[in-house]
Order: C-alpha cells, then structure tokens, then sequence
C-alpha cells in the first residue's frame, strides 16, 4: 500500500493531553510516523477512530453492511451483544424467540442466514466482511433462556452451573465481557447472588461486566448500588450501560449516582460508565410491561393480553401500582411516542404519542398500549421522553464517562442518536456549549473506552497503532439527525480510516469493508 500521509493537521491523540499540530503517516493499516511541525494548519483535526461503548449493530452490521449510520460518525469500532439480549450464544428453539423479543431493536430481515449458534461462530461471521470493528459482550438473557427457559426463579445448582461455561465459552471465543439486561425478560429475573457469580466467571478471563441495571427510575440508585456491590464481590470490571437518572423524580439528581461511583472507585472497584446526548430514551413499546406478564417468552405475553384477567392485572401496574417494565413509575402515555413498527397497518402511529392514539380511537391509553403490542406481535419501538438536561452534563463530566449511542437502527423514525451521537458530543456540548474541551471529549470517545476494551493498539494516535483514524473540521463538525428525520449523516466528519483503509473520503461512505471481530485474548483485545 501507499503511504498516506496527514500533513499539518491538529493532533488530538485520546489521552486528553493538549493538541498539537503534525504530520501523521500511514501504512499497511498502522500509524508508521507522527512528526511534530511548527506554522500554520489546515484546521482540520485528527483523532483516533471513535469507540461506540453501546451499540445495537447486531444484524444491521451484518445486513447493511456499508454501515453509514457508524462511518458518518466517525466511529471504528463499536460494542454489541449489549443490554444481556443478542443472538450469541443460542440454539434451536432460543433463537427464533429472541428474534421475535427483540426485532424492535435490530429488525428480523426475511432470508436472512443464521449459520452461526456459539459466539465464536457469530465472531467468525463478522469477520466475513463489516465497515467497522466490533466487539462483542456475553448476553446474560440470552444465556439464561439457553439454561432455564423463560422461567421467573431462581437457578438450581445445575442451571447456574450451565450458566458459568456457557459464560466461560464465550469469553474463550473471544467476548470482551458480559452485558445484562435487568429490566428485560428473562434477566430481570436473575437475583445479585447468580450474578456474582457470572461475573467471576467474565472477571477470571479479564472481561468486564455492563449491565443495564434494574430501573433508570423510582429504583435507580438502588439500581446503581447493586451492581457497584455486584462488582465489589466478584472482583469483576463494571461498565455503567447509558448511566441516566431519568423521569421527574430524579431530575437534578446525578450528584448522587457520580457519588455513587466515586465511592466504590476509592474502595478500588474498576468502574467506568457511557452516555448518550439526548434526553429522550429508546427501547420496544413491551419492555413497559410488568416482569410477570413477559414469563414464558413472547407467545405467553401475547395470550396474557388476549386474556382479559391478565390485562386488568397489568393495566393496575401500569396505571396505579408503577410497572418494573417502566422502572417502578406509573407509565405517563404522553412521554411514549412510537418510533417503528413491524405491521405496515400501523405506520399511522409512527411519530404519535400513545396518548394521541388513544384519543383518536377513543379509548385509554392503557387499551391503545395493549392493541398495538397485540397488533404489532411485541414488534413496536419507542422514544421514552423521560431525561434530563442537568443530569445529562453532570454525568458526561465524570472521570469515568465513556460515549454509547445505544441506537437503534431499524423503524421508520428511530432515535437520532444512532447517527447523530459522536458528532453531537463534538458540536453542541464541546463546541457550542463547552461542557467539556476537545481534548476532554475526544479521550471519552477513544483512549478511555479503549482502556476499557483492553484494545491491542487502539484508542491513540501513537506509532504502532492500527489506523483507526477520523478527520474532522472543528469548527463545522454536528449532527444533522433529527426526531423527524432521524437517518442523517453528520456535517464536518471529512475522513475515516478503519486499519488503515478509508471508510469515508470527503464525507462519502466508500463502502469498503475494512473491519473485523476484535477478539480478547489473554494479552488484551486483538483482530485474529
């Protein structure tokens, strides 16, 4: 190859140290050369390529495999498997469940090719041919179901044993970790103790564990404390997935989790966390529904909502009691605004809150919430607009803030922060609002995520490193996607390398695909 050389640009290099200006080469897909220059530059900024700590890539990687929604950002290298619900490990009669539970998030593309089951084998299908780096985190959920179904108790000894070396194969395969998802079925169902021990497992092979933890609501620092005290006992890394205090009665309430954080930090828990730069929330319309109503798998949900026993018993939880699908808070139907769905007969409802479907129909907004899960077969997503603005800048201030987009990618109008993100961070709240230098924000999107990962290489601009790299203009880089339009390339992002070959030139998506699994191995995380 060529050498490709960076001449007179503006180094950020993803330790937060001071830019400087120089001139960067590049061959055979690493960094061959940084050399310092005095006078004047072009403006434009070099960085290591963006880590994406929370990303729900799993099929579209796979199926829209020039990635735009990621190169446009500038990120090269993103982590899936997230929120403990993904397609690896599984089996037979697994795998067409979780299509079903979490086609919200990732779509269920007809004539798709399963051909994997192990994580090692969904690695390998990666590394076929992907835009961007990924690394992939043991699903919990996905792990549980292999071992004891859908059920709503705890393992016996057995099962959580089948728990522990499904985990450890992962981790073998190459997982960098384990995620959980403990609002969602079945991994809500899993009590502190049957984590402790997972998480001595992921923590034996030098992994990390993130969990989306039980409530972002009513119960969040509850919520917060346990899986810091998770991590206290097994000896095992946490990662903070999307660390939000969110609905009214957590608004200005950040202090609290970040002291939260610092506390066990200072007893020598290894804590870090991401967030995204948005206050409204995203998931599927069904993760709303009490824990109870979600035992059984997806076909046990649908008949509990065609029974009209089991309907009165959920609408009093998510009416008058406050559903643990909802984080312990009793569901405001103004706050749900429906993203996507499966069933064409309901693209009316795209962008429509569940309060402004009821009132079109005529009917509650619980009865308009059970016929669109009933109509839409579980299918439905949502925007949450539960956030807040203050909480958001305290928390991406903290020491420990890594960037997550936790974007989903399918619907008619998802979330804008799956294409908007890293930009966002770039423009409004560096730039425009300065909550935190250049310096300060590239480090969270690049050298401090990677430091996470314990990525071989990455993170730095140093020499030796793989060419994960992105040119940007400083002074015109934002985000473009919006709530009405949400599938929209960033301004400013000019180039992006991924080891070392373009996956954008001149803003344009080359549609080469220059990624790969990024395994872990004994010594860190390296491409194998």
């Amino acid at each position: 190859m060529t050498d490709l050389v960076f001449r007179g640009v503006t180094v950020v290099d993803g330790t937060g140290a001071d830019r400087y200006h120089a001139d960067v080469t590049v061959a055979d897909g690493f960094i061959t050369d940084v050399s310092p220059v005095a006078g004047p530059t072009d403006g434009l900024v070099l960085t290591p390529g963006f880590i994406d700590m929370h990303a729900h890539s799993d099929l579209r990687t796979l199926v829209e495999r020039d990635h735009p929604s990621r190169v446009t950002q500038g990120v090269t290298c993103e982590v899936l498997g997230q929120d403990g619900l993904s397609y690896a490990p599984v089996d037979d009669t697994t795998l067409p469940a979780l299509r079903r539970q979490i086609a919200g998030w990732n779509g269920d593309p007809d004539g798709f090719d399963w051909n994997w089951r192990t994580v090692g084998d969904y690695l390998d299908r990666l590394d076929q041919g992907i835009a961007v780096n990924a690394c992939y985190l043991v699903p919990h959920g996905s792990v549980r179901m292999l071992a004891m179904g859908w059920d709503n108790r705890e393992p016996n000894r057995a099962e959580l044993n089948r728990m522990r070396e499904l985990v450890a194969q992962g981790m073998r395969e190459g997982a960098v970790g384990m995620s959980s998802g403990l609002s969602y079925t079945p991994g809500m169902y899993a009590g502190t103790d049957e984590l402790v021990e997972l998480c001595e497992v992921v923590a034996a092979y030098g992994g990390y564990h993130s969990p989306h933890q039980r409530s972002y609501g009513a119960g969040a620092l509850g919520g917060y404390a346990e899986m810091i005290e998770i991590s206290r006992r097994s000896g095992c890394p946490l990662h903070l997935a999307h660390a939000t205090m969110n609905f009214g009665v957590n608004a200005g309430r950040a202090a609290e989790l970040l002291e939260l954080v610092d506390a066990g930090l200072a007893e020598g828990c290894d804590i870090s966390l991401d967030t995204y730069p948005y206050l409204p929330g995203s998931t599927t319309l069904a993760a709303l529904l009490p824990s109870w109503s979600a035992e059984g798998g997806p076909d046990a949900t649908l008949a509990r909502l065609a029974d009209p026993a089991s309907r009165e018993r959920i609408r009093r939880d998510v009416e008058d009691r406050g559903s643990d699908g909802n984080h312990g808070m009793i569901v405001d139907w103004q706050t749900i605004q429906i993203s996507g769905v499966q069933d064409p007969s309901l693209s009316d409802a795209v962008g429509r809150t569940v309060a402004e479907i009821a009132a079109a129909r005529a009917v509650t907004g619980t009865e308009a919430f059970f016929d669109l899960l009933r109509t839409d077969r579980l299918g439905t997503t949502i925007l949450h607009h539960v956030g807040n603005e203050e909480n958001v800048r305290a928390i991406m201030r903290h020491r420990a803030h890594t960037v997550g987009s936790d974007g989903l990618l399918v619907g008619a109008r998802p979330h804008p922060r799956a294409w908007g993100t890293f930009p966002r961070y770039l423009g409004h709240y560096s730039r425009d609002l300065k909550v935190l230098t250049l310096e300060e924000t590239v480090a969270r999107m690049t050298g401090r995520p990677a430091r996470r990962l314990r990525l071989d290489r990455r993170g730095l601009i140093r020499v030796g490193h793989h060419a994960d790299l992105v040119l940007f203009d400083p002074r015109t880089v934002t985000d473009t996607a919006t709530f009405e339009q949400p599938r929209q390339a960033a301004d400013g992002i000019v180039e992006v390398l991924v080891n070392g070959v373009s996956v954008l030139t001149d803003g344009t998506p080359t549609g080469a695909l220059a990624g790969r699994a990024l395994r872990r191995t004994e010594q860190g995380v390296s491409a194998l």
